[in-house]
């Protein structure tokens, strides 16, 4: 516990000192939510008593370009004004955890916007007709019975019989794959090789790939190139991509870019990266998607490859750590040391706790420095905290952890408070610290070939 404690007041005096870096993500759509557009009232039966509420389509903004249409699936908390929001995989939401989730993607598929003759709609629910207002009134009542099993109707008898006529039919149906993804997204070796692959998955024709950014070091001559050794400027769904550094090289890292033009699949999850309720995607224009992977590379000594993924599962954040050096490394994380043996990979989790925001950066040899924030959102909120859809709240201010030096090679610092409530989230760090080797997930994974 004392220690706990140490280590908490650390990180409380660290506040804003966390390198300024956007979420991870694994990529695909980024957007800003609009508000809510297309709705109209029901009611939420509670033991409190009845509280009304809108319901209905959100609108989101796409970054470089596009629109999105959304539904809640966190029927208690309210959103934040011009929140930003990244498409996510349903395991890294409250989706992942629903018995129910693939029924809501079967709503989303057979109702508005998706379904949009209305007249068709209508004589489906029984009833003679529909306004945009009540399809969407009434898909959001359907889709909320799933997602968070609550006591819902729609106020309008029209859009309460589209409810029930959804709820009544609801299948199972699987996770929509992402718009734009590369796996991995980190990647290692020694200068004079190909690093990599990196793979791409899309649902676009075609993506385009950026020149190499210089992240740390110099990346003078490094190429992004194919299988054949060839450099490539578009690539497709599968495609494998590489890092070619040229042995002389200085020891860094580099970063590329894919992006492409796509309507993003109904049914992606869509997360925001301050406490705004989970959305999920009911229809996309053609939108801008991207995703982004890097790779770090030396001469000689540890050569670390470093990615970071909400594991709601075990409720913390996944940090996975490979050496493709020929000199193992160590890091220090919660009181723990770790040593990746070259060659290996480990994948560590840091436990957060839910609608907590972390910000962590992790350092490594030659000036590598990679950040991580975000907010675990793994539930759906308690009744208790109710609020009007599309009501905005503050904008919460997330934790964050300075920089710890390790040696040889690697440093985590810890996740921390947010610097608006220092004292108590000390104490809560402090707990978590105490805690932490009870909870810690350990898992080593299968080295990747020599040429990954």
């Amino acid at each position: 516990m004392a220690s706990g404690l140490v280590a908490a007041g650390a990180i409380a005096a660290a506040g804003p000192a966390a390198a300024e870096e956007a979420p991870q993500h694994q990529g695909g759509a980024a957007a800003t939510l609009d508000g809510l557009t297309t709705y109209d009232k029901a009611v939420i039966h509670a033991d409190g008593g009845d509280q009304q509420i809108s319901a209905g389509l959100f609108e989101m903004t796409v970054d470089g370009g596009g629109t999105l249409k959304t539904y809640c699936i966190d029927i208690h908390r309210p959103t934040q004004g011009q929140a930003k929001y990244l498409e996510t995989s349903w395991d890294q939401t409250s989706l992942g955890g629903n018995r129910d989730a693939g029924k809501i993607r079967w709503i989303l598929e057979h109702s508005y916007p998706q379904v949009d003759d209305l007249s068709a709609l209508a004589a489906r629910a029984g009833v003679d007709s529909l306004t945009e207002q009540t399809a969407a009134a009434g898909t959001q009542v359907a889709i909320w019975r799933y997602s968070d099993h609550v006591k819902v109707d729609a106020v309008d008898p029209k859009a309460e019989k589209l409810a029930d006529f959804l709820e009544k039919n609801a299948r199972g149906a699987a996770e929509p794959a992402a718009s734009l993804t590369l796996e991995p997204n980190a990647v290692s070796g020694k200068a004079g090789k190909k690093l990599g692959p990196v793979t791409v998955r899309t649902n676009a024709d075609r993506v385009t790939v950026a020149p190499p950014a210089i992240t740390s070091g110099s990346a003078d001559g490094v190429k992004i190139v194919g299988k054949d050794g060839e450099p490539v400027t578009t690539a497709v769904n599968g495609s494998e991509l590489y890092f070619d550094v040229p042995a002389d090289a200085a020891d860094g890292s580099s970063s590329l870019t894919v992006q492409a033009t796509t309507s993003v699949p109904v049914g992606r999850a869509f997360s925001g990266v301050t406490q705004s309720q989970t959305q999920i995607l009911a229809g996309s224009s053609e939108s801008t998607v991207s995703a982004g992977a890097t790779a770090t590379w030396a001469k000689k000594g540890a050569v670390p490859a470093l990615s970071a993924r909400k594991n709601c599962a075990e409720g913390g954040v996944d940090i996975t750590a490979s050496n493709k050096g020929d000199e193992p490394f160590s890091f220090e994380l919660m009181s723990f040391k770790h040593t990746i043996g070259a060659g290996q990979s480990r994948t560590v989790t840091i436990p957060v706790q839910e609608d907590q925001a972390y910000d962590f950066t992790i350092k490594g040899p030659g000036g590598f420095s990679k950040n991580f924030k975000g907010v675990l959102d793994c539930k759906t909120s308690v009744a208790a905290t109710t609020g009007t859809m599309g009501q905005p709240q503050n904008r919460p201010s997330p934790a964050t952890a300075g920089d710890i030096p390790v040696d040889e090679g690697l440093d985590l610092a810890e996740t921390g408070s947010s610097d608006a409530t220092p004292m108590i989230a000390g104490v809560a760090i402090a707990f978590v610290v105490a805690g932490g080797a009870a909870v810690f997930l350990l898992r080593k994974k299968k080295a990747p070939s020599d040429d990954e």
